[in-house]
Parts: C-alpha cells; structure tokens; sequence
C-alpha cells in the first residue's frame, strides 16, 4: 500500500531541507532526493558568504530577514566584502553604494589607501570599493544539517537514491514514484534546484524558464599566504571573486555558463581565466592549484526566486529559482515557503517580506 503524506518535497539541498524542516510541525511530509545524499549538487559547492547586496534589491528582504536567524543560531562568522573597480569603475562603485544604502545597507566608499590596508600586494589600478562590513561567511554544512535534524526529529520521512519518474494528479493528490517506491501526497513541492523546470514538465505543468548556469571555483595555495581576515573581494562588474579559506584562497571567475540539468565539472578554460583574473589583481604568486569544482546556479527569467502555488497544476508548490542566494535567504524562504504552502499567517521573520514579489503567477498566466 503507498504510503500517505500530506507534503512531499522533491530536492533535499538547502531549499527542500529548510523547507521540510519548516512544514514538518505541522504537516506529515516526504523529503525525496535523487542522489545517495541531501545536498550533493549546489548546496554542498556553495562559496559559503551571506552578502547583503548579493542578488540585487528583489533579494534584500530574504536576505535581510535570514541574516537574524542564521546570526543568531551562530552560523554566521565576520568577513566584510569589497566590491572594487578601477579608476574607469567609480561611477558604478558610487552607484553601487548610493543604490544600497538607499535601502538600508551597511556601505560605504572606499579610497585606494583604505583599500590597500584590507588586500595586500593590491595591483595599483585598483582604486575605489564599496565596502560591506557585514558580509559574512556561513557555516553551510552545520546550516544544511540543522533543518535535516530538524525535519527529522519532527517526522519528515527521507528518501535517497530517489529519482522520481512518474508524477500524476490522481483523484484530488499527486502519485510519485521512483524506481524503489512511490507515495501519495495531497501537494507537491518543486525544490529540485537545476532539474526545476523538468519536474513541472513530468508533472504536466508549464515550465518557468529557470536555466541552469554553472559556476566554477578553484582552491589555491598562494604566496603570500592569505591574510585570514581578507574580505571576500569581488569584482565590481561581476568578472571575479575570492576569499581565504584556511590557508588557501578560494577563486571564481564568476562565470554564469548556460549548461544543463547535471553533475557539473569544471572547464579548463574557465579555471585558467579565474587565475588570468586574480592575477590581474593582486601581485601573488599561485604556488598550487589544489583543487576545482562546478556547481549549478538556477535562475527564473528576472533573477527573482520562485514561491509559490502553480496558478494552472492543483496542488503543485514551486519552491525554486533561488540562484546563488538560495543558502544566505534560506531561514526566511523557507518560513516563507511554509506559510503559503500551508496557509500560515506570516510571523517576525516574514511580516516585512512581500511574497507576490515571488509568485510562479507573473510568469505562468
């Protein structure tokens, strides 16, 4: 006999985890996940910052109301960001600074000489930086674990090495199955990340157009060793970032590559141009090259993420497009998330955040 659920979520990286962990209370949910592991793809590739101004001003409010939460549950260690330019840059640094500080953000302008003092050996044509002194890096696996224990000490049912490939609308509930099992569910839930669009496509939903673009960072070892307290330094026409981790420095050319729904890796090409790119910056020496990753970053047309009910599929929740904001807007997404899913009036973690700003409905009628 299937079993019964009244929720059952596809995708346990951070969004169906969080979101799981979120519903559970009050729901009796299935949290199904493709790979032998929760978190294999993007969540486990994540470069690991909560950056205020990260996704633009559409983000802020997620952004805004999760930096608390994960504050609070000591998730969050100091960093601070430098978005720097060169002389040709200043006007966008400036407009950078006067656009976020316009709704609230920690930022300011920073000279050659103040940026000297954060980047040691900065090259001399860096001149200008909006800095955010609360940029701060996230603990994403103790983060990823807390909603997994959560969703599981209040009864969430996990499936692994769980591929759904059948999902049909079957007298007023959804029927899953994979190849080891299937279940009913009164709702379903689309958090499958990079693969969100041919979910709504195996359900006989219309797709959004939320695309797949891969990311790419590498682990360097450098001389001079990274200062441990260097910010994550990024480029301020998004051609670059870094960061120390450990000893080392972590590097991406910030490359958004249209790919596919996969196990990405990453290109030659693309590794070689985040070095040409720092070393453009900063006068170090790459001693090593350590390691190198990919992971899928999925965006909806207009970069906004996705929340909420199809307005034509009965039943069929997205919860997707979150980009690469998906870990540092987690807690309030996911709060979010269960509030509309289960008809929860909002609380001190979503009162400020306007959820139409999210809803499938602008593109999907």
């Amino acid at each position: 006999m299937d079993e019964v659920f009244d929720v059952a979520i596809i995708g346990a990286g951070m969004a169906g985890a969080s979101l799981a962990a979120e519903c559970a209370p009050h729901a009796r949910v299935l949290l199904v996940e493709a790979e032998d592991t929760p978190g294999y793809h993007t969540t486990g590739r994540s470069a690991a910052f909560w950056e205020e101004a990260y996704g633009g001003p559409g983000v802020l409010p997620l952004t805004e109301a999760s930096g608390r939460f994960l504050r609070d549950g000591g998730y969050l260690s100091p960093r601070g960001a430098l978005n720097i330019g060169r002389e040709v840059d200043r006007a966008k640094v400036e407009g950078f600074v006067d656009t976020f500080a316009k709704h609230g953000v920690t930022v300011e302008l920073l000279d050659r000489a103040a940026l000297t003092d954060r980047v040691p050996c900065l090259r001399e044509d860096w001149t200008c930086a909006a800095w955010e002194p609360d940029c701060a890096d996230i603990d994403v696996a103790g983060l990823h674990q807390h909603y997994l224990a959560m969703a599981n000490r209040t009864g969430t049912v996990l499936r692994v090495r769980a591929r759904v490939e059948h999902l049909e609308r079957d007298a007023g509930a959804w029927r899953l199955r994979w190849r080891d099992g299937e279940a009913r569910a009164s709702l379903v839930v689309n958090a499958a990340g990079a693969w969100a669009d041919g979910l709504a496509e195996l359900a006989g939903a219309r797709p959004i157009g939320i695309r797949p673009l891969r990311r790419t960072v590498v682990q360097l070892r450098t001389s001079p060793v990274p200062p441990a307290d260097l910010p994550l330094t990024l480029g301020i026409n998004e051609d670059f970032y870094f960061k120390p981790q450990g000893d080392r420095l972590w590097l991406s050319p910030h490359d958004e590559t249209p790919d596919i729904a996969r196990d990405a890796a990453p290109e030659e090409l693309d590794v070689a141009v985040a070095i040409d790119r720092m070393e453009q910056v900063v006068d170090w020496k790459v001693d090593a090259l350590e390691r190198r990753w990919a992971g899928l970053r999925s965006f909806a047309p207009d970069r906004l993420p996705v929340y909420g009910f199809d307005p034509q599929a009965a039943g069929f929740f997205w919860f997707a497009g979150q980009g690469g904001f998906g870990i540092q807007t987690a807690p309030a997404a996911a709060r979010l998330g269960a509030q509309l899913l289960l008809g929860l009036g909002a609380d001190a973690l979503t009162e400020r955040i306007d959820a139409k700003t999210y809803d499938p409905d602008r593109f999907l009628r």
